[in-house]
């Protein structure tokens, strides 16, 4: 009977041992060094995804394609004869606007106006139906007048000074005076003076100072431009 007390007391321990062991993995907790509660997992929100643009700075924009952004052609003027050597043919570019003056140096003029398309193409229009369509290449444009229900073909140089369009308007002894004149590059002049509608052919300027002299007042010449 004696050996029995202790031999109660190890059974005992080990179904005490095997109740502690299940209870364990019932509540799925572990016991810690400290005895304080178990370490806890925190999950963060989900981030923000950071911007993947390519543009320069911190506003990640994209970069425009150089491509696809057209530039309008750089300011210059151009000055030419016709195919036929009858007339002469101007033409002022400024930032994406072009102004043109045909003259036959008689009695046939137009002053056109309209856009430069950033690929070097012109459509102008001027009064009586008169239109101008031309392609600037280069240092060159060429392209075609319609006035008075004709068409000229035309080619017209890179202007160097003082080649280039000029233009005078005055009163001049009771008539209002309209002159309009294209300064070539070779320094010959093509021009149409304007008595009260009525034209002829233009005196000529001094391309270096402006000057012209009409019915004799003297008069200054101004560069054309859009």
């Amino acid at each position: 009977m004696k050996r029995s007390g202790p031999l109660f007391t190890l059974l005992a321990g080990l179904l005490l041992a095997l109740f502690l062991l299940s209870l364990n993995a019932t509540t799925g907790t572990r016991p810690t060094a400290s005895g304080g509660e178990p370490p806890t997992t925190k999950v963060s929100p989900n981030p923000t995804p950071s911007p993947t643009g390519t543009g320069a700075g911190t506003g990640g924009s994209p970069s425009p394609d150089p491509s696809t952004t057209g530039t309008p052609p750089p300011n210059a003027d151009y000055a030419g004869r016709t195919d036929d050597d009858s007339s002469a043919v101007a033409v002022s570019l400024r930032d994406g606007r072009a102004i043109a003056y045909f003259c036959d140096g008689r009695d046939q003029e137009s002053w056109l106006k309209g856009d430069i398309e950033d690929d070097g193409s012109l459509k102008l229009t001027g009064r009586g139906g008169g239109e101008l369509n031309g392609t600037l290449k280069g240092d060159r444009v060429r392209g075609t007048v319609d006035i008075g229900g004709k068409e000229y073909g035309f080619t017209a140089d890179k202007a160097v000074k003082p080649s280039g369009l000029y233009r005078a308007t005055a009163t001049v002894r009771g008539a209002e005076v309209d002159g309009g004149w294209i300064v070539l590059r070779d320094g010959s002049q093509v021009g149409i003076l304007k008595r009260d509608g009525r034209p002829s052919a233009a005196p000529e300027i001094d391309p270096g100072s402006g000057a012209v002299t009409i019915d004799g007042e003297r008069l200054t010449v101004r560069p054309v431009t859009p």
